[in-house]
């Protein structure tokens, strides 16, 4: 089936008025909208976002957020419920508005707020800040308060950030050094405690043992001796009953003592101990001993002989050496406990000082860092590193930034038209009606030979004429009187002209703060 446009023209011609009447309400709502809409002057200001004066390499500030970062962060804290509230309350921004809740105040004042930042260049870049607001000195005064903030809350996140560095790193570095003291301590102690058995002790000990050893043989040696000598003087007493001493020394009965003592070993040697000679030699031996006793005790009485003395002596050296040798034995023990003591010993003196010097490497990191971090405070406190200047403050706007009376009317229209065309679109939807042949043979199946078209009669052409010439007429006249409706009871003329020369471009906005001159 062909496109017919003629049939199409004439149904839109006959839809005329409709489609006329749309547009041009619509058209009218869309610029009563933009006349009624109130408007939002936005002011800007533009703050410099800059690198830190001091290179790096010479000394680093300890705060590393980047410029998107601190600009998130101060955006943030700018938002918050309870600064909005101080900005609205400071500027009376709501004071026309009864009864507004502080959560609709709050999302009204957000939305308001605009801070943007491209993307740096080189660590630099520029920040925009602007409100809107229903008069330029509003807007201007709130947008400067916006930008003060964010220096304000640079400045404090930076300092605050530097300054908590520098107080973590001085905790540090006092715990450190307590855990050092405390350290050390305990490997004082370990060492007083285990003095004898130290790593660096050990040749030393291992040397003395090897002179105790030899100490230790070198008496057992003098032992053997003394003990031997004893035996065979013990031995030879037995025998002789006297010991070789000079004659000299003895007394008259004592050297007749020891001669008849010899002459009795001598005949003991040949004679049997019952022959009369052996017996008269015992005799005469008992005689002068009982005579030499009586001697000595009348000289003095418990005088000891040089057997017996020389006993005591070769006593009293073996009972020295015998206690020697058992104080050389204890000292051997000890020196082998401490040196099978020693491995434990330096095992543990080993784990604390290693933990002792894990210590110290921290404490010398903390240190160093501590210092870094004096240094980055400094440079936050003296405002040498990154941050924010105002370049541009913000001025009251003459141009009104919203709204765009312009696209709402031309929205207005666009709208007519859209509800037009759908207002045509549904009439034809629903109309059954059939007006041409091709309409015919899908509607009853067959194909005609010719036909008529409808012929109007004069009633139906009169009506239809009058139809288009009422619609015309209202679109005429209506309008007109509700545009001078509005004009006269709602818009002052002054404001009208100051409309029509914005929205075609003839001039620039009145000043809403002079005074009307039409009433």
């Amino acid at each position: 089936m062909m496109f017919d446009l003629h049939f199409y023209f004439v149904l839109f011609l006959r839809r005329l008025p409709y489609v006329l009447m749309i547009m041009a309400a619509s058209t009218m709502v869309g610029v009563m909208v933009a006349f009624y809409v109130p408007p939002v002057y936005r002011a800007e200001a533009r703050l410099l976002f800059e690198n830190a004066e001091i290179p790096d390499e010479l000394a680093a500030s300890t705060v590393r957020s980047s410029a998107n970062e601190a600009l998130l962060s101060i955006q943030q804290r700018i938002l918050t419920r309870a600064n909005l509230l101080a900005l609205a309350e400071r500027f009376q921004i709501f004071a026309d508005v009864e009864d507004i809740a502080p959560d609709v105040m709050v999302e009204a004042m957000r939305d308001s707020i605009f801070i943007y930042m491209p993307q740096p260049e080189g660590g630099t870049g520029v920040i925009t800040v602007s409100f809107g607001a229903s008069t330029p000195e509003i807007s201007a005064g709130v947008t400067n308060a916006v930008a003060e903030d964010i220096l304000e809350q640079s400045v404090e996140l930076r300092t605050s950030a530097s300054g908590n560095t520098l107080d973590f790193f001085e905790q540090e570095v006092r715990r450190l050094s307590d855990e050092m003291v405390a350290q050390n301590a305990k490997i004082l102690e370990f060492e007083e405690a285990n003095r004898d058995a130290l790593p660096e002790s050990l040749t030393y000990r291992r040397g003395r043992q090897a002179t105790e050893q030899e100490r230790l043989l070198q008496v057992d040696r003098e032992l053997a001796s003394l003990r031997d000598r004893r035996q065979r003087l013990s031995d030879l007493y037995d025998r002789t009953g006297r010991l070789a001493t000079s004659v000299g020394d003895l007394t008259p009965e004592q050297a007749q003592l020891e001669t008849v003592r010899q002459e009795l070993a001598s005949a003991l040697v040949v004679l049997s101990p019952t022959n009369p000679r052996v017996r008269a030699l015992q005799t005469q031996v008992a005689a002068l001993e009982e005579a030499v006793k009586e001697q000595l005790d009348a000289a003095g009485g418990g005088t000891l002989s040089t057997f017996e003395v020389q006993m005591l002596d070769i006593d009293g050296q073996i009972e020295y050496l015998a206690e020697q040798k058992d104080l050389i034995e204890k000292t051997l023990d000890t020196i082998k406990a401490s040196i099978e003591a020693t491995p434990g010993n330096s095992m543990v003196l080993g784990i604390l000082t290693s933990d002792y010097e894990n210590l110290r490497v921290q404490y010398d990191q903390a240190v160093a860092s501590l210092a870094n971090a004096r240094m980055g405070d400094r440079i936050e406190v003296t405002d040498r590193g990154q941050r924010i200047s105002i370049i541009e403050p913000a001025v009251p706007p003459t141009f009104r930034s919203e709204p765009n009376r312009k696209l709402l009317a031309v929205g207005g229209f666009g709208v007519g038209v859209f509800l037009s065309g759908l207002l045509v679109l549904l009439l034809e939807l629903l109309n059954r009606t059939i007006r041409r042949p091709s309409e015919l043979v899908s509607a009853l199946g067959i194909t005609p030979f010719a036909t008529i078209p409808y012929i109007e009669s004069r009633a139906d052409v009169r009506s239809r004429r009058m139809r288009l010439v009422w619609g015309s007429l209202g679109v005429a006249v209506v309008l007109p009187l509700l545009l001078l409706g509005i004009v006269v009871y709602v818009i002052p003329v002054d404001e009208v002209i100051a409309v029509l020369t914005e929205f075609f471009g003839l001039g620039v906005d009145v000043d809403p703060q002079l005074p009307s001159t039409s009433g």
